[in-house]
């Protein structure tokens, strides 16, 4: 018998055997079947789109396409936390009326601020700490927060399907980038753990920041004031600048993503941009085009001409979640 076996091709004995899905909780339909014939095609060494591995890149943004961001980013949320707790031990750190709307919880009159506003709020709450300070401050938030609406904490309301595409470009050798417009600091909190994505790869804005060592140990501290931000046509800056190549795939969910996708799809070769459109007010939350956060309408408009995926969140995603459902 076992030399029977030793002599039937390898290809015959096996040729049955079907292939485990890589994406489990998407739904059967065309974006499912779009996403891995793109994969198999780049990654087939016979393809004319065959792209080889040390250019397999892919960069993703995070709130709204890898975890949620309603009803606001959840870095602001954390934001207006430490600022009460700033306020608590000294009250003096309120100098404007932004700063005292956002610990009375008047979102509205943060909201009529502005980005001006909402870039004073974290200014001065990510400032005045080292870098290892303040992320430390983030992870006892994250382990210690719960979203309003599904009570788990923020850094379980990652996309379960999105796990799965990430999961799925990195065993087709891509490398997995995070390119958004929360905070580098922030992001690099909870990237490894939450999306295997280590913080070397997390691109996003950056705050003003400084060395010092010449009273204590050395350290990198965070300063008032912003950097860059990483949004809009920022992000095709900070991605050439940070990886060097232009990526293969590029995956959002807002208006705010649009110049990574166009910058991404207007490469040489193969190349896709998807957009994930939020349609599912059931499961999670639907918005798009009105919306004040992750609004999604120019993308909505000029996906198809462009040739870019959009997906519909209630009718491709059969789960949403990792923990539920």
């Amino acid at each position: 018998m076992r030399a029977l076996l030793i002599s039937i091709p390898l290809t015959i004995l096996f040729a049955s055997a079907p292939l485990a899905d890589p994406l489990p909780s998407w739904t059967d339909t065309a974006t499912k079947d779009r996403i891995i014939a793109f994969v198999e095609g780049i990654t087939d060494p016979d393809s004319p789109d065959y792209v080889t591995p040390a250019a397999r890149i892919a960069t993703f943004d995070n709130d709204g396409t890898l975890w949620a961001e309603q009803p606001v980013y959840f870095q602001l949320l954390f934001a207006i936390d430490r600022l009460k707790e700033m306020a608590a031990a000294d009250p003096g750190v309120l100098t404007s009326d932004v700063l005292r709307a956002a610990v009375e919880g008047d979102m509205e009159t943060v909201a009529a601020s502005g980005t001006e506003g909402l870039l004073e709020i974290v200014s001065t709450t990510h400032s005045g700490l080292t870098v290892d300070e303040f992320q430390a401050v983030v992870r006892s938030w994250l382990d210690t927060a719960r979203h309003s609406g599904t009570g788990l904490a923020y850094d379980q309301m990652v996309y379960q399907p999105m796990l799965e595409l990430l999961t799925y470009l990195r065993d087709e050798g891509f490398r997995t980038y995070i390119a958004s417009g929360g905070g580098l600091h922030f992001i690099r909190v909870f990237s490894e753990s939450a999306y295997n994505i280590p913080p070397e790869q997390v691109i996003g804005s950056i705050g003003n920041g400084s060395y010092s060592a010449g009273d204590g140990p050395p350290r990198v501290m965070k300063d008032p004031g912003l950097f860059f931000i990483d949004d809009k046509a920022g992000k095709p800056v900070a991605i050439e600048a940070r990886i060097g190549r232009r990526p293969v795939i590029a995956v959002g969910n807002s208006d705010g993503d649009f110049q990574m996708l166009e910058w991404t799809t207007a490469g040489d070769g193969a190349r896709l941009g998807i957009l994930l459109h939020h349609t599912d007010s059931e499961r999670e939350y639907a918005y798009g085009r009105e919306s004040h956060i992750g609004q999604l309408a120019r993308g909505l408009d000029e996906a198809a001409s462009r040739g870019w995926l959009v997906i519909d969140m209630a009718r491709d995603w059969e789960r949403i979640w990792p923990s539920r459902e």
